[in-house]
Formats: C-alpha cells, structure tokens, sequence
C-alpha cells in the first residue's frame, strides 16, 4: 500500500472564461496534514469542491486510496472515505447535536421502511451504537458538551458549533478530512483551543489525513506538516511553513511584499 493517499493531476477548472484552477498537482500522504493557503479567490476551495464532486474538473484527474475518482459524486466521494467542514456554518441550528452529527452518518444509516417498522429491536441497537459513537467523538473535544448531545445547536458559541460540526465529518469514519477555514468567527483563544482540538484528533486517529484551509498563518506553522500555496488558480509553492514563509513569490502574492 502506497504512503499516498490522495493525488491531484493536472487539474483544472474553468467557470466561463475564468480559469479558477490551472494545472494543479498535489499529493497527500497518509496521517499529514497539509495546509492549502492563498490569498481570496485563488481557487482554494474550488479544489475542496473538486475532490468531493461538488463540482466536475475541467481537465486533469483526481486520485484516492488508489482510486480514480475524478468526477465522481459527492455521495460516491463520502462513502470513499473523504469527508468536510465549510467556511460557513452548515449546521441545523434548531437540531440537536446528536441529530447534526446524524446527518453526516446518513450513509450508514439503514432507512429501509421495512427496518424501521418492523426491526425495531435492531433499529433500537442502531441507534444506540451510533449515539455512543457519537458522544464519544463529542466527548474527545468536550465532555461538558457530550453532556448535553440533544441540546439544539444554535443555542451553543461558534468554537462548540466548529467542534460539532467536525465530529459531523469524523463520524463517517473517513480517510482524508478536509477542514475549510476552521478558524473564521473565533477568537483568538478559541482559535487557540481548537489548534488543540485537531492535534488531538491527529493523535486518537493517526491515520487521519487532514487537509486545511487557513488565513491565519499561525495555525499553519502549529498544525501542517507541508503547505502548499496557490495564487490565482496555480501553485506557486510548496514545502514547510518555514520554506513557504520565506520564498519571495509567497511573499508578494500573499502579503503583499514587494
């Protein structure tokens, strides 16, 4: 089994005459963390849309766990091991923790009619084991919150909604985790404890790949173990924080420098 676990090539998308993403090439190894940064509208997050077949290449190809899956749908993706947070909250506020963190195991979930109407002893074991599956990815990041699993979420601050929402992707069991701007809205102590937060799911799941995009460098430097910059829809660099930090290319098109 080869150490790569996922692997762009040549890949491309085009939105009309704008060329988003232009012959990208990247690989992640297993249990890495990569940070993917650039500056806003450098195709970012259309490559986080590309993987998980939100939207289809314009050219090149897309390959995990020895798989092609370019083009492949959002749902064939999940149930392939890859799994994500957004910028934007996408919780149901309204709903529990334990129904959110449901919705990201929907592929595991038997909703056969006859299962639920006349299996009910095992509809009742479903529950339970996946209830405790649950709380127990809670409680790795709170134990105070997976005390509280059928509160409704929007009562909660933004750190324990991000929190929710990752153990919304963990549940599925995935390979590659990709977490999109996991910071935005928190504090900088927030920002700080949920650095530990995900060194902590590094280390309960060591095998865990672990992809981010990040504005705040000093997230960056603490968690990846090789970043790869993008500017205007092409790498421009890659490497370790402190070889990023100091190329002059990086440098001008990401902070500005002359």
């Amino acid at each position: 089994m080869t150490d790569v676990l996922l692997e762009f090539k040549d890949l491309g998308k085009n939105f009309g005459g704008v060329r988003a993403l232009d012959g990208f090439d990247m690989q992640v190894k297993r249990g890495e963390i990569i940070g993917l940064i650039g500056p806003n509208g450098s195709g970012k997050t259309t490559s986080f849309n590309l993987m998980t077949g939100i939207y289809a290449p314009s050219q090149g190809e897309v390959h995990f766990d020895g798989a092609d899956i370019t083009g492949m749908s959002a749902r064939k993706v999940y149930e392939a091991g890859i799994a994500r947070t957004f910028q934007r909250s996408r919780l149901c506020l309204p709903l529990s923790i334990y129904d959110n963190i449901m919705i990201g195991n929907h592929a595991r979930l038997n909703t056969g009619l006859w299962f639920n109407l006349f299996q009910r002893r095992a509809l009742r074991e479903q529950i339970e084991e996946f209830y405790t599956q649950a709380r127990d990815l809670v409680a790795g990041f709170s134990t105070d919150l997976a005390d509280r699993m059928f509160e409704p979420v929007g009562s909660l601050p933004m750190i324990e909604r991000r929190r929710i929402e990752i153990c919304r992707a963990l549940i599925s069991e995935p390979k590659l985790l990709l977490l999109d701007e996991p910071s935005a809205g928190m504090t900088h102590d927030e920002t700080a404890q949920m650095m530990d937060d995900i060194l902590a799911v590094r280390e309960r799941m060591g095998d865990l790949s672990i992809i981010i995009i990040e504005h705040e460098m000093g997230v960056i430097e603490r968690l990846c173990d090789q970043c790869v910059v993008l500017s205007y829809g092409r790498k421009i660099c890659e490497g370790s924080y402190a070889h990023i930090a100091a190329d002059s290319e990086v440098q001008s098109a990401y902070l500005g420098m002359d």
